[in-house]
């Protein structure tokens, strides 16, 4: 494989093994979930999780053009990744612009509002949505992916219409796959949706405690957000958190693809999942003060999992201390694996 293929120089070992475990990972891991012995089940049931995590975050890696170097193997590799992690009702370039407002708008910028949704449907739905989320069940996000599928049925917009025929082939393709899966093995496809769903819960955690941005709900791709206040590069910092894996283990966040050094992706955009934590220590060294390790964010995460739901604000951070991170609800249902 020539290292022309990849934009960086440096990136041909690293891009080789992520691209190679993500994939290599998802059929492995999907193959043990036929085996017979439980153990083999399990352990195929946690690759399968990972390597679809590992993929999720290579779609972010294609959004931003750091894995190849010409825009169309991105854009290719992003749709594989999407039937990976399956986010692929909605094309990829719908997924990229999502997520490219997120940057240049300095928000979370979404098209449908679920906290909204929730507080207008039927008490019998708010409350079967808050059990499942008391239960660590992702409700809310399942609503983003089913809602992305029905997007184009129930809207009057042209651009979302086109889109039926791509939701209904994927619909066909991915049923068929799964009645292929069940007639085989119904163990197998209970496991299957058991690591999705474990996909689901670790990249809401992380994306839960990444910004305190300002969340905004837009019907399209070119409404402009209030321009309330100063969304400068400091506001965005400020507004910033690296939630690393370990701080003491840093090789850990590589389970990541060190999508945790989130103030340096947010200050260089550009710059590849493998160069991220030396990047972070250039720009910030030791003792950031908008580094929240992972292990400060879990009673955060447990606490406040129904509030997060339904409130619109995001929480606080305190300036230091064991338990800063308490009051931080953190937000939900801003996943870059929906174009919504």
């Amino acid at each position: 494989m020539s290292a022309s293929l990849y934009r960086y120089a440096d990136g041909r070992l690293p891009n080789s093994l992520a691209l190679a475990y993500a994939f290599g990972g998802y059929f492995a891991g999907f193959a043990l979930l036929f085996a017979w012995h439980w153990a083999l089940n399990l352990l195929g049931t946690l690759l399968l999780a990972h390597a679809m995590i590992v993929a999720a975050y290579l779609i972010h890696e294609f959004a931003h053009g750091t894995i190849f170097a010409e825009p169309k193997n991105n854009n290719r590799a992003g749709e594989l990744c999407s039937w990976i992690c399956g986010s692929c009702y909605a094309t990829f370039q719908d997924l990229r612009r999502k997520h490219m407002r997120h940057h240049v708008d300095r928000a979370d910028v979404i098209t449908f509002d679920t906290k909204v949704f929730l507080k207008r449907c039927p008490g019998w739905l708010r409350k079967l949505v808050l059990a499942a989320e008391w239960a660590y069940i992702p409700a809310v996000e399942l609503i983003m992916h089913y809602y992305v599928i029905l997007l184009p049925f129930i809207s009057s917009s042209d651009k979302h219409r086109a889109n039926r025929r791509r939701v209904l082939l994927t619909l066909l393709v991915r049923g068929a796959i799964f009645g292929v899966v069940a007639a085989v093995s119904i163990k197998a496809l209970l496991l299957y949706f058991v690591a999705w769903s474990l996909m689901i819960v670790v990249l809401r955690f992380t994306d839960a405690y990444q910004h305190t941005y300002d969340a905004f709900a837009v019907l399209e791709d070119d409404a402009r957000i209030p321009e309330d206040k100063q969304r400068d590069r400091a506001y965005e910092q400020m507004n910033t958190y690296t939630n690393v894996v370990s701080v003491r283990w840093p090789v850990l966040d590589l389970l990541l693809l060190n999508f945790a050094y989130h103030n340096a992706h947010h200050e260089k955009p550009v710059a590849p999942w493998y160069r991220l934590r030396k990047l972070h220590h250039e720009l910030y060294g030791d003792g950031y003060a908008q580094v929240l390790p992972m292990h400060l964010l879990f009673k955060s995460f447990h606490q406040h999992r129904l509030r997060r739901v339904l409130d619109d604000d995001y929480g606080v951070v305190e300036s230091s201390g064991e338990r800063r991170a308490d009051g931080f609800y953190g937000a939900v249902g801003v996943s870059f694996l929906t174009a919504v």
